[in-house]
């Protein structure tokens, strides 16, 4: 069911409660994007045509700056619209905006078919291949931020060094710590649970200033739709309260921010896929957490998609650099972890900065591809990852993507297009940060050289 009718809706913007929707979609860095139209028109018009959107929203950097490469997009094809289609089970008031309601929209050609890069329609393919077995994905995503007291605009004027933490010690599970910035974290548990969301926790961690609220696990699609939606409000909110928060995967030299996803499967009958009828490691689960360590090293991409994202893998960071599982192991890459029915796998991989879709979408596949070859799962990794004779996760952007680019696996689960595209997304990257002069690179040279 819909978190809002659109029967409500009408109701609500005949009474003036409502007055703006908006229209949104996810783009490749995992933002949204889209449109906030005048309510009466939005049911009158948008709610049966759909509307439309330039194609460049799928084939720029993370600057808005249109970039070559890309099949889908460019100059020599007019960069024309791709449409937009409302989903209505998406459809919810967003309590931090007045009077606004909020829903998410699937691209598609003119003619109603998919767009095949955008990431909503990457992970709908995957969910698909599970659904022809009878079984659904269940996710959660535990993403983690860092607060400052400095506003976005101080921020930038600042060029993003000396801004204050919202706290000034190691704060991971200190009530105390956590109290200082109670103010926002309720208003992040409130507001999301009025728009939809279901709010487990929030705690400390243990960067300066650095938090996680956690969201009860749902249907993968539900889930990652559910995240972007408070990724844009989280931020929103924190612009409200004066302050800025970030959900950059390493923003200083302490701990970076990871986004761990929890990942289950179900049947048709809702019973549990990954456990036997013992609470312990199902056939199909073995096979599963197989594929995600073949697959780990090609799909690396999908999990951390930007050149920031590779700085967290460093050795006892609690960021797995080991390409290896274990049992309730975090300094595997593949954790398993909960009992009976509640068992399931989670990939320490991703950082803050993922794109949820394309990493839920790449662990089914991965797991697929266990299931369909049958493969085997190697011993659990009983000690630390980080010393042991693992392959290693990708140490770079540029390794990543090649892996990607060059991957059969990838190009046979998600089609030669949707790799190609987000293999230029990673050169795009890549190729910025060559040719930027930096800081650290001044202040080496400037007068030393």
């Amino acid at each position: 069911m819909p978190v809002l009718s659109v029967e409500a809706l009408r109701v609500q913007v005949e009474a003036g409660e409502v007055h703006t929707v908006v229209l949104a979609f996810t783009d490749m860095q995992g933002r949204l994007q889209g449109k906030r139209f005048a309510a009466p028109f939005f049911l009158e018009d948008v709610l049966p045509h759909g509307t439309e959107g330039c194609d460049y929203l799928l084939a720029v950097d993370i600057e808005m700056n249109t970039v070559g490469g890309y099949a889908m997009s460019s100059w020599e094809r007019g960069y024309g619209d791709f449409a937009m289609r409302p989903d209505l089970a998406t459809l919810r008031r967003i309590p931090w905006e007045n009077g606004t309601a909020l829903l998410l929209a699937d691209l598609t050609a003119h003619d109603g078919t998919p767009v095949p890069p955008s990431p909503r329609q990457v992970l709908r393919r995957q969910l698909d291949r599970l659904a022809e077995r009878g079984w659904t994905a269940h996710a959660g995503t535990e993403l983690e931020f860092i607060v400052f007291r400095d506003t976005y605009e101080q921020a930038w004027d600042a060029g993003y060094r000396g801004l204050t933490p919202a706290n000034r010690w190691n704060a991971d599970y200190s009530l105390l710590a956590t109290s200082r910035v109670e103010p926002l974290l309720r208003r992040l548990r409130n507001e999301m649970a009025g728009a939809g969301l279901y709010p487990e926790s929030a705690k400390g961690e243990c960067n300066l200033g650095q938090h996680e609220v956690v969201f009860r696990y749902d249907e993968a699609l539900t889930t990652c739709d559910q995240h972007s939606i408070y990724k844009t409000g989280a931020k929103e909110i924190a612009a409200q309260e004066g302050m800025a928060l970030t959900f950059m995967a390493k923003y200083d030299q302490r701990e970076g921010n990871s986004c761990h996803i929890h990942l289950s499967l179900q049947d048709a009958a809702g019973g549990p896929v990954l456990a036997d009828a013992d609470g312990g490691m199902s056939k199909v689960m073995r096979h599963f957490v197989a594929g995600q360590l073949a697959a780990m090293r090609d799909f690396t991409l999908m999990f951390a998609p930007n050149i920031n994202s590779y700085k967290r893998y460093r050795e006892g960071s609690f960021a797995p650099t080991a390409v290896a599982w274990g049992h309730d192991n975090r300094t595997c890459a593949v954790r398993v972890v909960g009992h009976g029915p509640s068992l399931r796998l989670e990939n320490r991989v991703p950082g803050g900065d993922v794109n949820p879709y394309l990493a839920v979408a790449a662990m089914i596949a991965a797991g697929l591809h266990g299931v369909e070859q049958e493969l085997e799962l190697p011993e659990p990794c009983a000690g630390n990852a980080y010393t042991a004779d693992y392959a290693r996760v990708p140490g770079s952007l540029r390794d990543a993507g090649a892996l990607w680019s060059g991957s059969p696996l990838a190009a046979e689960a998600f089609g030669p297009g949707v790799v190609a595209h987000y293999a230029n997304m990673a050169r795009v990257e890549q190729d910025q940060f060559d040719a930027a002069v930096t800081d650290w690179e001044r202040v080496r040279s400037f007068e030393r050289m």
